[in-house]
C-alpha cells in the first residue's frame, strides 16, 4: 500500500471526507483559509518567502512521479521512488545527493513502494511485487467521494546492494509486508505487516529474526519512523470510530482495501509501550519523521486545507508534547515525505511546486534551520 496512491488521488482532486473529530487545545477549532499562492523568495526561486526554516532549495527530480525519497546514513545517496521511462508503476531508483546519476535499483518488475537504506548504507530494503507476477497489479477503480488503498497480498520485504544486485527476500510471508525502516542504532527494523490479521506495525532485528508485534488497535497502522536516539517511534494511524466504522473496516480489509481518509500521527517506545496520540487534526496527518534533534515530528497534512478536505498538503512540526504546531512550507499543491540528512542540516521532501505536468510531484532538497 504504498502511500504515492495518495498523491495520485490528490493529483485527481478527489476530495477526502472529514470526520469531524475534537481537536487538540492548542489546536484551532477551525482551519483558517489557505493562502497559498506561491510567494518566491528572493535569489531562492523555489522556496516561498514564507517558508523561513528553508534556504537555497533545490529540485532534484525533473522527470516522472516521485514520491518516498529518504537520504543515506552518510548523506551521499537518495532512494526514492518513481514511475518514469515508460513504466506503468512504481519503481525503486537511488540517486547521488545532488541529483545525478538517477539509476534503477529494483528489480523493474512488479510494483515497488517504500525503499530505505539499510544502517551502514551498504544495502536498500524496499517492498516488491514481482513475487507474484512481473506485470503491475491493478488498483481498485477511482470512486467519487471515497478513496481506497489497496493491501497488495503479493507485496514481500526485499534487500539489495544499492545500484540494484544481489535481491534477497527478508521476512517472507503471505500477505501484505511493507514500509520498513531501520533504526539509527542498526539492531532494528520496524515494518507494516498483515500477519496478525489486521495491519499492524512490527519489529525485527536487522537480519529479520526475533519479531515482535508493536501495535494490536482495529484499524491500520503503518509508515513508521525512529528517532534519532532509536528510543521512539512515529508512525501513522487510521482507527475507526465506533461500530459502524470498525464494522466497514473488516468488511474492507477482507477485500484486502483500507480507506485511511482520516489519519494521526502517534509516538511510541521503541518496545510498543507508551503509545500516545500525538495530532488531532481534520483530515489525513501521515509521513512523519522526527526533527534532528529528536524534540518535535514533522509531518505532512491537508488540515487547513477546506478543513482537511481539500487537496493541498503542507509540511508541519510539532513538539513531542502535542503542541507548538507550526507550518513549514507554503506551495499549495501537494508537499509531504519530509526526511533530514542524517547531519540534520538538510531536508528532503516531495512536492508538486512548479511541476511541469498535473501529476509530477518531484524531489526537493534544502538547508534547514
Amino acid at each position: 500500500m504504498g502511500i504515492a496512491e495518495l498523491i495520485l488521488m490528490m493529483a485527481m482532486g478527489l476530495q477526502a471526507q472529514a470526520t469531524g473529530k475534537p481537536e487538540a487545545a492548542q489546536m484551532p477549532a477551525v482551519a483558517p483559509p489557505v493562502q497559498n499562492p506561491f510567494q518566491p523568495a528572493s535569489g531562492d526561486p523555489h522556496r516561498d518567502a514564507r517558508e523561513t526554516h528553508l534556504r537555497d532549495v533545490k529540485q532534484l527530480t525533473h522527470t516522472g512521479s516521485n514520491a518516498e525519497a529518504y537520504w543515506s546514513w552518510d548523506g551521499k545517496q537518495i532512494i526514492f521512488q518513481s514511475t518514469r521511462e515508460g513504466r506503468d508503476c512504481d519503481q525503486i531508483y537511488v540517486m547521488k545527493s545532488d541529483g545525478s546519476d538517477q539509476h534503477l535499483a529494483s528489480t523493474g518488475k512488479g510494483r515497488t513502494t517504500c525503499g530505505y537504506f539499510l544502517t551502514g548504507d551498504k544495502r536498500i530494503i524496499y517492498a516488491s511485487t514481482h513475487g507474484g507476477g512481473d506485470g503491475c497489479p491493478p488498483s481498485p477503480p477511482f470512486t467519487p467521494g471515497t478513496y481506497r488503498w489497496p493491501v497488495f497480498q503479493t507485496y514481500d520485504l526485499y534487500t539489495a546492494k544499492p545500484d540494484g544486485s544481489d535481491v534477497k527476500p527478508l521476512l517472507a510471508h503471505d500477505g501484505y509486508d511493507a514500509e520498513a525502516t531501520a533504526a539509527p542504532n542498526g539492531k532494528w527494523l520496524v515494518f507494516t505487516s498483515e500477519r496478525s490479521g489486521d495491519i499492524d506495525l512490527w519489529r525485527a532485528d536487522i537480519n529479520g529474526k526475533h519479531l515482535k508485534r508493536l501495535t494490536d488497535a482495529v484499524g491500520y497502522d503503518g509508515g513508521a519512523v525512529w528517532s534519532p536516539d532509536s528510543k521512539l517511534i512515529a508512525w501513522r494511524t487510521n482507527y475507526p470510530k465506533g461500530e459502524a466504522a470498525t464494522s466497514k473496516y473488516r468488511e474492507l480489509l477482507k477485500q484486502h482495501l483500507v480507506e485511511p481518509m482520516d489519519m494521526d500521527i502517534w509516538v511510541m517506545n521503541a518496545d510498543g509501550t507508551g503509545k500516545r496520540q500525538l495530532t488531532r487534526l481534520l483530515g489525513a496527518a501521515f509521513a512523519p519523521v522526527f526533527s534532528p534533534d529528536g524534540k518535535s515530528v514533522v509531518f505532512a497534512s491537508n488540515w487547513e486545507d477546506r478543513q482537511g478536505k481539500g487537496r493541498n498538503f503542507e509540511l508541519y512540526k510539532i513538539n513531542l508534547d502535542g503542541v507548538g504546531l507550526e507550518r513549514l512550507t507554503y506551495a499549495g499543491n501537494f508537499n509531504s515525505f519530509p526526511h533530514f540528512s542524517a547531519d540534520g542540516k538538510k531536508l528532503l521532501w516531495v512536492s508538486g511546486r512548479e511541476a511541469a505536468a498535473p501529476r509530477q510531484f518531484n524531489v526537493f532538497v534544502a538547508e534547514y534551520h
